[in-house]
């Protein structure tokens, strides 16, 4: 991924935070088939730099990898479309060009399928507390009938990528002036747009 150095990611720890905020991946893996992208929530395991899901025991995919390959998982996070009408300097000299924000995280890493039960049972009770936990009351996997959830596991296959390279692109208007970034975070506000965007060009606007 081409990221110039002013868009480069903050952090590891920021770039972890991303993915545990959108934890749905899109999966670029090769095949017999060729490229193949699927879309699966990844939790980011305790162990640093661990991803881990599941998918059903249906999908070619777990079957199917490239031996030694390389998988790629993308975490999307905010994204917005900026119009040149919100830069006050395009109102002097027309020296502007739409542009879109964003927010990106790339995994690479070797993938492996892993089924296992027990292994399945304990990603599914971290990624089930991780993504209930702005509820005001969390639903468990021990909520469901025991026969239920037990014959749901044997219909799915865990997968686990140990991520090798971490990349990060924060493209959130770093590279115009002052008065830009508040006629930026004054067009979305104003349009109804990307609040989390607002916040990030905000951010930059700060560390600049």
């Amino acid at each position: 991924m081409f990221t110039p150095k002013h868009f480069a990611a903050p952090s590891v720890e920021v770039m972890h935070q991303l993915i545990q905020a959108s934890p749905l991946a899109t999966l670029v893996t090769l095949s017999s088939r060729g490229l193949e992208a699927s879309h699966i929530p990844l939790h980011l395991s305790a162990a640093p730099g661990v991803l881990r899901g599941h998918v059903a025991r249906a999908n070619p995919l777990w079957k199917d990898l490239d031996a030694g390959g390389e998988a790629l998982a993308i975490f999307h996070g905010p994204n917005a479309y900026i119009t040149p009408s919100w830069y006050p300097t395009k109102q002097r000299t027309g020296k502007a060009v739409p542009t879109w924000n964003y927010v990106v995280v790339h995994a690479y890493g070797r993938l492996r399928a892993i089924d296992d039960p027990h292994w399945l049972r304990t990603q599914l009770d971290q990624l089930t507390a991780h993504t209930e936990s702005g509820q005001a009351e969390p639903w468990r996997v021990d909520d469901a009938p025991t026969d239920y959830t037990e014959k749901l596991l044997k219909a799915i296959v865990g997968i686990e990528l140990v991520v090798s390279r971490l990349e990060g692109t924060w493209k959130t208007s770093q590279n115009q002036p002052a008065e830009n970034q508040a006629g930026i975070i004054q067009g979305l506000t104003a349009s109804a747009g990307d609040l989390d965007m607002v916040h990030l060009v905000e951010a930059s606007g700060k560390q600049a």
